[in-house]
């Protein structure tokens, strides 16, 4: 409980300053959704606060408030707006698998000889997991790793190595959220089918706002943590589909067309009296605990060096990929943010990243980190015999 107050309060003094002039000015330049990601790392990397990813507070946060945002964020989507947002979303999602399967066996020839001798072996067997995760999930990454023969301190090892890199990576893409304009307009981006979205959910938020009373605040909180125990209780009798759907996968996909259904019922009307903003409390919550878990302290150990450098000279040209492929489309930045997001982050995180953008926005996350576990496994292979080939 005491670690909940602390993200809550600091969560709160955040939103405090926002509101001031000293606020605004500083969050035009650093984001506060980014603050709210990294004040937590400092706090679990100082002893303030756990970085133990199995934390019960961090634990319920990610099994029981994330399913419960999606609800409340897709109460009111428009779902034939979604899909009109165009190819420039594909492109980047796909490109960003095509630049984590040519990423890593590029890294790892490049910076092979920092490897030490005793990780020589296992060493691309730990990548090819690692691309599995970035590619899928967890559930990749483990079936990755099995199938070419890491061990367990060598999945170990990577999951420290996912951490450090790809939540950095995290925090360059909330920031990139809170400066989009900007950088859509260096680049004469054509923004249309996204402020279209944006305006549809603001016009309809308009119309259908009253004050929030009890009797709505207890249906949304109702309906929000109801759709979230029948996903857990369904996901625990549904069949796993190979190594890409499976457990918390299916509560993602059970609560997300769950609150799908509910946008074509009255119940819409409740986004009126706050259910995207509830969702968004919890969103916020969640990222704050993606920070906390935020171990930096591993890395510092000289024989994961090289392997950290491996993964950083991945995640390099994966961003710069999608940064020069977005530039030569001319796309928005929340399509390579989503993108990206969707394949690194998967299911858990891609619509935190969708919705730092518009609350509207994070079914478009939800949809591509889907896509992204049925392409894990098979872009994985294809790195892990690349790295096989250059090992």
């Amino acid at each position: 409980m005491t670690v909940l107050v602390v993200l809550m309060g600091v969560l709160a003094g955040l939103f405090a300053f926002s509101r001031q002039a000293a606020g605004q000015r500083f969050f035009r330049v650093i984001p506060l959704l980014l603050c709210a990601y990294f004040l937590p790392t400092l706090l679990s990397n100082t002893g303030v606060i756990p970085t133990d990813g199995d934390f019960p507070l961090y634990e319920f946060v990610k099994r029981w408030l994330l399913p419960a945002s999606l609800v409340l964020l897709t109460l009111a989507v428009d779902l034939k707006a979604i899909f009109s947002l165009g190819r420039n979303a594909i492109y980047l999602f796909l490109a960003a698998t095509v630049s984590i399967i040519i990423g890593g066996p590029l890294a790892f020839w490049l910076c092979q000889g920092l490897i030490p001798p005793e990780l020589n072996d296992q060493a691309w067997r730990g990548l090819a997991a690692l691309a599995g995760s970035w590619i899928g999930g967890g559930a990749n990454f483990v079936a990755i790793g099995e199938s070419v023969g890491a061990t367990e301190s060598t999945m170990s090892l990577m999951v420290v190595i996912d951490i450090a890199v790809a939540e950095t990576w995290m925090a360059f893409l909330l920031f990139f959220a809170g400066r989009e304009k900007q950088m859509d307009a260096k680049i004469s981006a054509d923004r249309t089918t996204i402020d279209a979205v944006r305006q549809k959910a603001e016009a309809y938020q308009a119309s259908v706002a009253r004050p929030t009373d009890l009797p709505s605040l207890l249906l949304l909180l109702f309906l929000a943590f109801g759709a979230t125990a029948l996903a857990h209780e369904a996901a625990a009798h549904l069949p796993d589909i190979g190594d890409v759907v499976r457990g918390f996968t299916w509560v993602v996909l059970v609560v997300t067309f769950t609150g799908l259904a509910l946008s074509f019922t009255p119940a819409r009307k409740l986004e009126g009296v706050g259910a995207s903003a509830l969702g968004s409390v919890f969103l916020y919550l969640l990222v704050a605990t993606i920070g906390a878990k935020a171990e930096f302290a591993a890395i510092l150990d000289p024989k994961h060096f090289g392997l950290l450098v491996i993964g950083a000279v991945w995640m390099c040209f994966h961003a710069m990929s999608l940064l020069a492929l977005r530039r030569f489309l001319k796309a928005p930045i929340f399509f390579l943010a989503v993108g990206s997001r969707a394949n690194v982050g998967g299911a858990a995180s891609a619509p935190v990243v969708a919705s730092a953008f518009h609350p509207a926005l994070a079914p478009v996350g939800v949809l591509l980190a889907i896509a992204g576990y049925v392409l894990g496994t098979v872009g994985g292979v294809a790195c892990a015999a690349l790295l096989s080939f250059l090992a």
